[in-house]
């Protein structure tokens, strides 16, 4: 038996013809029609090109602080990469941080911290936000985070949806039962928000990428199936995401050696995977227990790979 693609009519020079579904919609001239549209080129904004040295007394540390002081101390363009998920304000549990603030307050602040990340990513750097939307509130934070950086003159790379399979909603906990008055949309997944500064493209050295062609392949495909923290109770942190994204994060988007920015460190994921993929990094949060928990985590990690 013969296998045959999905087909449809369509309608050239006044006939009907079949198409493929599956044959890939071609657009003539497309770099002209790019170059016509301007793209992010209309939108992104001009920043400084000469990058700086972070100072040595904060390089490879993981800091209590609050991060927009800290961040505040820190020259500019002299971060490779941010990647960080702030507490979404969905009233849990953290040590030392009130996780329910009204929204005004809670993006004033966030971007506040955001701004300071910007002066301090390199041109051609990149910042990468790990975030979910409250469902329950109709506040979408991935929209309303997207769009802070757009205005500020960030290049949208474009967004992960990372796919936790965590299916444990209840039909009825916040909406309507079999009525459209008020059906309320269960999610399994958080999104990744990817821009760069100044320019799509990355410097340097191609002896220091340790990203696999298969590793590429699958991961440029922006739906990452990834398990959720299993150990969150042994780390006492109610909200951590997984060595595996963090893994793919820094492989596809930095350069060993490079050096690494969390400013919403927690117990420490970020700057673990850092210090094992050979990245530089400066974690920050406010709590001195998660600080701890990180630093024991990377001692651990050099104890048990001595050999």
């Amino acid at each position: 038996m013969k296998s045959s693609k999905s087909k449809s009519y369509g309608v050239k020079s006044g006939k009907k013809v079949f198409e493929g579904y599956n044959d890939e919609r071609k657009v003539k001239n497309r770099k002209e029609k790019v170059e016509k549209r301007l793209g992010y080129l209309d939108y992104s904004k001009d920043f400084k090109k000469k990058p700086n040295e972070v100072p040595k007394k904060y390089l490879n540390k993981i800091i209590t602080a609050d991060s927009l002081d800290l961040l505040k101390k820190l020259p500019d363009n002299c971060i490779d990469i941010v990647f960080t998920s702030p507490p979404y304000n969905f009233g849990l549990d953290y040590e030392g941080h009130n996780d329910t603030d009204q929204w005004k307050n809670y993006f004033g602040v966030l971007f506040e911290i955001f701004d300071e990340c910007i002066r301090v990513t390199k041109h051609g750097g990149r910042i990468i936000i790990n975030i979910q939307p409250l469902f329950s509130d109709y506040i979408p934070s991935h929209h309303m985070i997207s769009n802070y950086f757009f205005q500020k003159g960030l290049i949208w790379k474009g967004e992960i949806m990372w796919e936790k399979n965590n299916y444990n909603c209840k039909y009825t906990a916040w909406g309507s039962w079999k009525s459209p008055s008020s059906p309320y949309l269960k999610y399994t997944w958080e999104f990744l928000e990817v821009f760069c500064k100044g320019n799509l493209k990355k410097a340097g050295d191609s002896k220091d990428i340790d990203i696999t062609g298969d590793e590429f392949k699958k991961w440029v495909n922006a739906k990452w199936s990834i398990a959720p923290e299993r150990d969150m109770k042994k780390y006492n942190h109610p909200a951590m995401f997984p060595i595996k994204l963090v893994e793919r994060v820094l492989k596809l988007f930095s350069y060993e050696n490079d050096v690494v920015l969390d400013p919403f460190n927690g117990a420490g994921t970020t700057t673990l995977v850092s210090h094992i993929l050979n990245r530089n990094y400066i974690g920050i949060d406010t709590s001195v227990e998660y600080n701890k928990t990180a630093k024991k985590r990377i001692a651990d990690h050099k104890k048990n790979n001595l050999f």
